[in-house]
């Protein structure tokens, strides 16, 4: 019955998370089955990966733009990455899109002052942490570029 529990919290935690089996089976045991520590230890883990790749150069990436349903607010975000793969993929676009919003709801005068603020969708959590979960999820440096938000 207990490895089944352990292959249960597995699933839920993949499918949450999106990370790899063995590292969330790791931090589980880590954790004596506790899920919430489990979180914590991989959040932790993911935090230490992104510092680690920070000095990786970032040729690649996406350049989003949101306009307000109002057509009066739009916003443009440059997110770079290492490669174009990564840069194809469906949560480097979601990331891109999220920053894109923030920047036309929260006004950053520039992507540092961005990665600082609150995240306008959970405000327990800063803009980097989104930025970092992301480098620890697909293994590549992720940094915002340039950012713009122009308002009529």
């Amino acid at each position: 019955m207990q490895q089944n529990k352990l292959i249960e919290q597995v699933k839920k935690l993949r499918e949450e998370l999106g990370l790899g089996i063995m590292e969330i089976k790791a931090a589980l045991e880590e954790a004596e089955g506790d899920e919430k520590k489990a979180k914590e230890i991989l959040k932790k883990k993911g935090f230490e990966k992104a510092e680690k790749r920070a000095e990786k150069e970032v040729h690649q990436g996406r350049v989003a733009t949101y306009t307000h349903q109002t057509g009066k607010i739009g916003s443009i975000v440059e997110l770079l990455c290492e490669t174009g793969f990564v840069a194809r993929g469906e949560d480097f676009m979601k990331l891109a899109r999220e920053l894109c919003l923030q920047v036309a709801a929260m006004e950053p005068k520039d992507a540092k002052e961005l990665l600082k603020q609150d995240y306008i969708k959970d405000p327990s959590r800063k803009v980097d942490e989104l930025v970092k979960e992301l480098i620890a999820k697909v293994g590549e440096n992720i940094k915002v570029g340039r950012i713009a938000r122009i308002e009529i």
